[in-house]
Parts: C-alpha cells; sequence; structure tokens
C-alpha cells in the first residue's frame, strides 16, 4: 500500500468530536518526542502534514489526518512528560481512556517506542490498555538507525521478551523497526496497517 494523499482533518479533546463517518483509524501513541509526528509524515511522504515539536508534550490534543479520502491516522497526546502538572497528567489518562472507549472504528494501535531502551511503564500502560479494550496492536521501535542492521532483530526480540515479562497478559503484537530518518521500516508498517483496516482482503 501507499498513501498518495493525507491531509489534516480535526483536532479534538473530548468523544463529542470525532468523526462518525465509518472510515478506519489506525492509532499512533508513544512517549513525548519519540518520533509520531515524525513517522506519520514518514509514511505519508508528507515531511508537513503532522506537527514535530521540540517541546515534550506540546501535543494535547487527539489529531486526525485523513489518509488516501479511506481512513484515518490518529496522532494520540505523547506521554511521559516531566514537566507538567499531575492535574494534567491525570485529564491525559482520562482523555486516552475515552477516545479507546469510544473510538468505534479503531482498528489497530501503533506504539511507538525507542528501540535502545526498555519500555517505560507508560508504554506498558498503553499496551494494558490496547489489551484491555481489545485493540490489537504493534510496536513501531523508532530509531532504527541508531543500532547497526545487524542487531536490529537482537534488539527487537528483547523487546518483545521485556514486555511479555513484565506484563502477565497473553499478547499476541510485532515489532517492526523504524526510523524516518534513515528511511527505514515504511513499507513493513504500511503492510501491517493495509492488513488490520481490511485493504488487504478488499483487494484479494
Amino acid at each position: 500500500m501507499e498513501i498518495k494523499k493525507a491531509s489534516f482533518h480535526t483536532s479534538m479533546k473530548n468523544a463529542s468530536g470525532y468523526p462518525n463517518d465509518g472510515k478506519p483509524e489506525i492509532a499512533f501513541a508513544g512517549k513525548s518526542n519519540v518520533g509520531k509526528s515524525s513517522l506519520i509524515n514518514f509514511l505519508t511522504n508528507n515531511g508537513k502534514l503532522a506537527y514535530v515539536s521540540k517541546q515534550p508534550g506540546k501535543t494535547r490534543l487527539i489529531n486526525y489526518f485523513l489518509a488516501n479520502d479511506s481512513f484515518y491516522l490518529v496522532d494520540l497526546p505523547g506521554y511521559g512528560f516531566a514537566r507538567v502538572s499531575k492535574s494534567e497528567r491525570d485529564s491525559w489518562a482520562e482523555m486516552m481512556e475515552c477516545y479507546f472507549a469510544a473510538a468505534e472504528y479503531l482498528r489497530a494501535l501503533v506504539i511507538l517506542i525507542d528501540i535502545r531502551h526498555k519500555p517505560t511503564e507508560d508504554d506498558l500502560q498503553m499496551i494494558e490498555w490496547a489489551a484491555h479494550f481489545g485493540v490489537p496492536f504493534m510496536v513501531a521501535a523508532t530509531k532504527a538507525d541508531k543500532i547497526a542492521k545487524s542487531k536490529r532483530y537482537h534488539y527487537a526480540v528483547r523487546m518483545a521478551k521485556h514486555i511479555e515479562a513484565s506484563l502477565d497478559m497473553d499478547l499476541e503484537f510485532e515489532i517492526i523497526p523504524v526510523s524516518s530518518t534513515g528511511r527505514i521500516g515504511k513499507e513493513k508498517v504500511l503492510g501491517y496497517i493495509e492488513k488490520m483496516i481490511g485493504l488487504q482482503e478488499a483487494a484479494e
């Protein structure tokens, strides 16, 4: 699959503003500045589509981008930022729970985690939310260009083992090393999205 057309659709804080047009959604979640906006720009071949902030926690809204006039890429607010109040953190958690509970057309969640580091408690919480709400997910292991190609598989396996050891859950997911800077993993992530939104089955 190739995303030939993508545009900003809307931003909102609560379920009352979610699109209700039946188009499937793929959401992107991750720690602030892990590279969500950069990955969305990479996947859509549009370097200016999603706002790339140098300030952690800048994106506090749920942003919808319409791709190929047929599905949405949803940029969720980043987590793990240190310079915010407890009330802001609580507000973020409430926003996320409301989104997962109300997003009727959510087909999958792409969780971005730096391939060089262990998943944080916030990363694990996001995985738990996905499992709780029955949302399929994959891990986009970012910064893959910082790791030698011969070692990326090892790092991905290590991350998977850490997730499985940290959560007492029966989980099915894949990890795809990615890097917008190194042009790594685009086809595999798009293939996953294609599969999850049903375009692949429709074409067969």
